[in-house]
C-alpha cells in the first residue's frame, strides 16, 4: 500500500515531544503537504517518454452493466487457436468476469459480425434500434494486433456513425489492410494506445493521431524492438517465427500483453475472481 494513499500513515508511531498545539500544526503541515502531492498526481495527465501507458490512465470507478471487451486476431489466425496471445486474453476476460463481461474474440475479416453483436449486447429492450440511452450506456473496448488491430479502428467508425462510444482502443503492431487507413482515430474514440516495432518484413504503424484531439486522448505510441524472440514464441507456427520474427515477437511478448491487460482492467468493473496472469505456452 503507497503511504500516500493513506496520510495518517505519515503521521502515526511518532512520538509526542512538544507540546499539544506544536504536535497539531505539525500534524497539520504533514497533512497538507500530502495532500498537494495527491493532487499533483492525479491532476498530471499525459505520460512521458517511457512510461507505462497505464501510469496517465486514470481507472473508472462507476460501471455501465453493458461492458464489451472484443479482440482481434491478425492475419489468417482463426479466434479458436489458443495459442495466440489476443485470444487467451479474452478466454482469461471470460473466466475472471463472468457474465458481467461480454468478452469476444474475432477474426479481423468478421469485423461486421462484430458490429453486430455489439449492437445486439447494447439492444437491452430487443425491438432492434439504439435509443440514446442504450448507446450512453455502453463501456466498449476493442484490441487486436497486425490486421486485427487494423479492424480496431475500422469497427470504431463503423460505431462512430451509429453514436456508440468506445471507451479504448489498443493495437498491437497495426498493418494496414484494403487501403484503409488505420492511424487516424475517430472522435467517439475516448483513449487509444499504439505498440509497435520496426524490424523484419512485417513492421507496424508507428503512430496514431486523434481526428479530433479535444475528443480522443492518445495515450502514447510505444516503440519495442527485439534481438531474439521471446520464449513464448515457441508455441507459434514456425513459418510465422521464421519469416516474420519481430512482427510475431511482439505478438507472444508478454510485456505486450501485461500493458494490454492492465490498460483493459481499468475499464472494467470490480472482478468476481482475482485476475490472474495471462497463461503462458497454453495450446488449444
Amino acid at each position: 500500500m503507497c503511504p500516500l494513499a493513506q496520510p495518517h500513515l505519515l503521521l502515526s508511531n511518532k512520538r509526542i515531544t512538544g507540546s499539544t498545539r506544536a504536535l497539531s500544526v505539525r500534524r497539520s503541515k504533514q497533512f497538507h503537504f500530502v495532500l498537494a502531492v495527491l493532487v499533483l498526481a492525479v491532476t498530471s495527465v499525459g505520460p512521458l517518454r517511457g512510461q507505462s501507458p497505464t501510469s496517465s490512465i486514470v481507472a473508472v470507478h462507476e460501471h455501465s452493466t453493458r461492458v464489451i471487451v472484443l479482440g482481434f486476431v491478425g492475419g489468417f489466425v482463426h479466434s479458436h487457436d489458443r495459442r495466440h496471445s489476443e485470444v487467451q486474453l479474452i478466454r482469461q476476460l471470460q473466466e475472471t468476469y463472468g457474465n458481467s463481461v461480454r468478452a469476444e474474440v474475432f477474426d479481423n475479416r468478421h469485423i461486421r459480425e462484430a458490429h453486430s453483436f455489439i449492437r445486439r449486447v447494447l439492444d437491452t429492450n430487443t425491438d432492434g434500434q439504439l435509443s440514446r440511452e442504450e448507446r450512453e450506456q455502453a463501456r466498449i473496448v476493442l484490441f487486436g494486433h497486425s490486421w486485427g488491430a487494423s479492424a480496431v479502428v475500422y469497427l470504431a467508425r463503423e460505431l462512430q456513425r451509429d453514436g456508440i462510444p468506445v471507451s479504448l482502443t489498443v493495437q498491437v503492431d497495426s498493418i494496414q489492410k484494403h487501403g484503409e487507413d488505420d492511424s487516424v482515430i475517430p472522435a467517439n474514440v475516448h483513449e487509444a494506445v499504439n505498440f509497435y516495432q520496426t524490424g523484419g518484413i512485417l513492421h507496424g504503424r508507428p503512430e496514431i493521431r486523434a481526428s479530433d484531439p479535444a475528443r480522443t486522448t492518445i495515450r502514447g505510441n510505444y516503440r519495442y524492438s527485439y534481438q531474439t524472440q521471446p520464449a513464448d514464441c515457441s508455441r507459434y507456427p514456425w513459418h510465422d517465427r521464421f519469416f516474420f520474427k519481430g512482427h510475431t515477437a511482439i505478438e507472444c511478448d508478454p510485456r505486450i500483453w501485461s500493458e494490454v491487460n492492465a490498460l483493459i482492467q481499468l475499464q472494467l468493473p470490480p472482478a468476481r475472481t482475482t485476475v490472474a496472469a495471462l497463461p503462458r505456452n497454453s495450446h488449444p
